[in-house]
């Protein structure tokens, strides 16, 4: 084996691989020898037209993002990656604000990433092309250049949502760790998003170099709490065993790699294992074992690393590294393995990083290898490549012919599977916009992830949400706030599309051959991976300074809602406030410094409040109301009958009659329409959805849509407290015969007579049984260490009126924000416990006996307090729990349900409330 430093002629970064040596030159071409295999790559050469270099140059691409709980250290690795590679000349530190992907003047005065950050690198430096040789498929992964789009994200549990939407379009991802914490609260919610898109994953514990770093405990920590199988590919190597972090051994190639103190960390030191026996014996010893552990751990997942074991006379250490790489790459890119490999380093020591670009390029999957994001087609749910093979198409195609069975045969021709596939041929483009950003040079700044064909600039792009049509002038390149101008994006990549008027996050892109402005049926109801956002708890009254800065504070927040799905803007009827709310307290004060500083709008925003809900008490009268009005200039008249009573969330069982035309739950809340005699009528075009009672021009969707709006209309304003319902089921009922009146009747009367119905039956029911508040009870998960674990459960339990669930045990958090795709993530809380002590985790440091007594692991490891807090006693409280652990203590929660108030304090809650105001 041929052990050597790599050096990139072109931006003289170094970069490591334990199988290749390069030979450079200014005026010769480059050779390489990989076990006496040469090959020869001419650097001038172009294959840039050439359909089979495209498709290499697409397997060597990696989208990846970092993943991990606040302050473990993804933008400082992030900054190292992006030094190593070449794509910077200095390393950008988060203390002092100097960071490429941390760009936004918020970032880096708060020293924290609020907005995801996209940038494309090469790993190792060099031009990703299509001039390689067939003999280059021997070579590793590593010593073959590939294109990494890396996404950075957030680690703060109030940008969750930004995290969802970055994942995914995500192939793979890069959890860090912080090796003194351990797993931490939000790296298990996180890990557990990450799941429910089965995206493939690899593990890098950093901070290894701070005091009470424990590795070991660590992975013990990754088995017991993500419940996966650790990998462990390199263990930690502390000079004379118990002393200073000065670098890592290698399980993999059986070698170690030593970085000095203070140097930029480009030229590491290797050691081989027989250099170790003679200088760090009990290293060399652990290695053996390290190695041996991973072999076994393997073998129970790959029936070939148990073929090559045999071939290798049952000899651990002589299993090749090349078999361990591409079987641990099975294991990670397969779903239902596991196995999760696991590396050590110290990033802001300069340790550790380029083994873990080597391994993200070694282990986590090309776009054609990652797993088929899920698409939706006319109700159809299925796999993207399901649709690009027209099976999918097919499948949506027999389902609207059943849906006619026995009727007219028009309907049966009008969607053969024939004129399906046909129009899945034309499709050129299918691409998601995961993330909306207003720049203030370029404007709106319109992120993209191209699943299928070529995004090209000046094409014509159907919104498939919006069902609108826009071109795409221009198309970029983003490095982080820097970019390039492209001609074109092609399938697997990201990239950003300027001056779309009206994409926003979540949208999905579709451009059809010959340019033409809406794509046939069913293509322009194609959907991407569409995200649930949580409902919001926190608002904050947002008023502008005069009414002539009311239209420019207006436009503002419609581009923060743009940007930010998870922002939602009301305006409250009563007060004629604007109430923008938001995920936490963090998320307002973000999007307040955005709206004022970044935006430029000239407004003020109130106290930060929380959002209350109002719920029946009892069921109302049956109510009934006419709408009889003239709306723009034409008469609309329409009827409807109402029934309002409470509904049990956790039983949302709904025996559905032949009459019932819609039952579903909203925001806590069920709406059932039913139509008694409704005639409906399957030989229509559109596959039974019409009925010769409603009026000409007016379908069964359109019907159905009014009367859900009118009905969410008068639930998001309570009858008492005008805060909006939850746990209400209303019942909306048509007569035809009483309700519709021809042509007099259109969706927007059907709508408002929806809405009158309903808030009368509200109305009726606070005369009756009456209405009572409901108040947000979190999920939350607290990290203390030992001394401040009594004074922080005192205070939870006395003083804000929560209640223990747990101490030091597994609690998911509420699945609010990480409610999988239906059919796309495995139920990873049906998979059997996987017990720590038999998990090989090297010893750490502490646990070695000092004077005779074993320092006790449970006192070197934070703990977790798990409860349930009213969120009203929440507000402000990171920094009391800060005051209360000597600045120690973190924490993070979530929504788990809305509770009943009790009437003492429901009154307090109101009188305080008016007082505010």
């Amino acid at each position: 084996m041929v052990v050597g430093l790599l050096r990139c002629p072109q931006s003289g970064v170094h970069c490591l691989s334990s199988h290749l040596y390069r030979i450079t030159s200014a005026q010769n071409p480059i050779y390489s020898s990989v076990k006496g295999l040469a090959y020869r790559r001419k650097p001038s050469q172009s294959f840039s037209t050439s359909a089979k270099c495209l498709s290499e140059a697409l397997e060597r691409t990696r989208n990846i993002g970092i993943i991990a709980h606040i302050d473990a250290g993804k933008t400082t690795t992030t900054e190292r990656m992006l030094f190593y590679s070449g794509f910077t000349r200095r390393i950008g530190d988060v203390d002092e604000g100097s960071t490429v992907t941390d760009f936004l003047p918020a970032e880096r005065a708060r020293g924290i990433t609020i907005q995801s950050a996209a940038i494309t690198f090469h790993w190792p430096p060099g031009e990703v092309d299509g001039g390689l040789t067939a003999h280059d498929q021997t070579l590793p992964r590593s010593a073959v250049p590939h294109t990494v789009n890396l996404i950075d994200t957030p680690g703060h549990a109030d940008f969750t949502f930004e995290v969802m939407r970055s994942l995914r379009i995500l192939d793979g991802a890069v959890c860090i760790l912080d090796g003194v914490a351990g797993v931490e609260a939000q790296t298990e919610q996180v890990w557990h998003q990450a799941s429910t898109y089965q995206i493939p994953r690899i593990i890098y514990i950093n901070k290894l170099d701070r005091d009470g770093a424990a590795f070991g405990r660590t992975v013990r920590e990754v088995s017991s709490r993500l419940n996966v199988y650790p990998a462990v590919c390199q263990i930690p190597w502390f000079e004379n065993g118990n002393e200073s972090f000065i670098g890592i051994a290698d399980a993999v190639h059986l070698q170690a790699l030593r970085w000095h103190a203070g140097e930029d960390g480009r030229t590491p030191k290797m050691v081989s294992l027989s250099q170790l026996d003679a200088q760090e014996q009990p290293l060399a010893q652990e290695l053996r074992r390290a190695r041996i552990a991973l072999v076994e751990l393997l073998s129970e997942y790959d029936e070939f690393i148990v073929e090559k074991f045999f071939d290798c006379n049952e000899d651990h250490l002589a299993v090749s590294p090349a078999d361990i790489t591409e079987s641990l790459r099975r294991c990670v890119l397969e779903p239902t393995c596991r196995v999760v490999p696991i590396f050590a380093g110290a990033s802001f020591r300069n340790m550790g990083v380029q083994p873990l670009l080597d391994a993200v390029v070694n282990f986590l999957p090309s776009p054609p290898e990652a797993p088929d994001p899920e698409v939706s087609i006319d109700g159809v749910k299925g796999g993207l490549r399901g649709l690009l093979s027209g099976d999918l198409i097919v499948q949506q195609s027999e389902k609207a012919s059943a849906a006619s069975k026995g009727k007219s045969s028009k309907k049966q021709k009008s969607g053969s599977p024939l004129d399906a596939k046909d129009a899945m041929s034309k499709l050129h483009s299918c691409a998601l916009a995961f993330k909306v950003v207003n720049d203030a040079k370029r404007g709106v700044l319109v992120y993209v992830r191209v699943y299928s064909g070529s995004l090209d600039r000046n094409s014509l792009l159907f919104n498939t949400n919006l069902h609108v049509s826009e071109r795409a002038p221009r198309l970029l390149k983003m490095y982080a706030n820097d970019a390039v101008e492209v001609d074109s994006i092609p399938a697997g990549h990201i990239g950003v599309v300027v001056g779309l008027k009206h994409a926003r996050t979540g949208d999905t892109l579709v451009s059809y051959a010959g340019n033409k402005a809406t794509p046939p049926e069913p293509l322009n109801t194609l959907q991407l991976r569409p995200i649930d956002v949580p409902p919001p708890v926190f608002f904050t009254s947002v008023e502008p300074h005069s009414l002539s800065e009311e239209k420019r504070m207006q436009d503002a927040l419609a581009l923060l809602l743009r940007e930010d799905p998870s922002l939602h803007v009301t305006v409250d009827e009563e007060s004629g406030q604007t109430l923008l709310s938001g995920m936490g307290e963090l998320h307002l004060e973000i999007a307040r410094d955005r709206l004022i500083n970044d935006l430029r709008a000239k407004a003020s925003m109130g106290r930060i409040e929380i959002g209350y809900r109002e719920t029946v008490l009892g069921a109302s009268s049956t109510v009934t109301k006419i709408f009889d009005k003239e709306i723009a200039g034409r008469r609309g008249k329409a009827g409807c009958t109402a029934l309002v009573e409470p509904f049990d969330t956790e039983d949302a069982s709904h025996v559905a009659s032949e009459d019932t035309i819609l039952a579903e739950t909203n925001d806590g809340n069920r709406i059932i329409i039913q139509a008694p005699g409704l005639q409906v009528d399957y030989s229509s075009r559109d596959g039974g959805k019409t009925s010769p009672f409603l009026p000409p021009g007016l379908d069964l969707a359109g019907f159905r849509t009014a009367f859900q709006n009118g009905a969410l209309a008068a639930l998001a304003r309570g009858p008492n407290f005008t805060f909006p319902m939850h746990k209400t089921q209303v019942t909306l009922t048509l007569d035809p015969a009483e309700h519709l009146f021809s042509n007099e009747t259109t969706t927007s009367a059907l709508s408002a007579a929806a809405r009158q119905a309903t808030a009368a039956a509200l109305r009726d029911v606070v005369s009756n049984a009456g209405t009572v508040m409901m108040e947000p009870v979190m999920n939350v998960v607290i990290s203390v260490d030992e001394a401040s674990l009594g004074s922080v459960v005192h205070d939870i339990s006395s003083s804000r009126g929560g209640h223990i669930v747990s101490l030091d045990e597994d609690v998911p958090l509420s699945a609010t924000d990480t409610s999988p795709a239906p059919g796309t993530a495995r139920n990873e809380d049906s998979l059997s416990p996987i017990d720590p002590t038999r998990v090989y985790a090297p010893l750490d440091p502490f646990e070695t006996p000092s004077v005779g007594v074993e320092v006790p692991m449970s006192r070197a490891q934070p703990r977790t307090i798990s409860a349930k807090v009213p969120l009203k006693e929440m507000v402000g409280y990171l920094k009391h729990l800060r005051s209360l652990t000597a600045g120690r203590g973190t924490f993070v929660m979530s929504v788990d349900r809305f509770e009943t108030m009790s009437a003492q304090r429901q009154k307090a809650v109101l009188a305080e409330l008016r007082g505010g105001f």
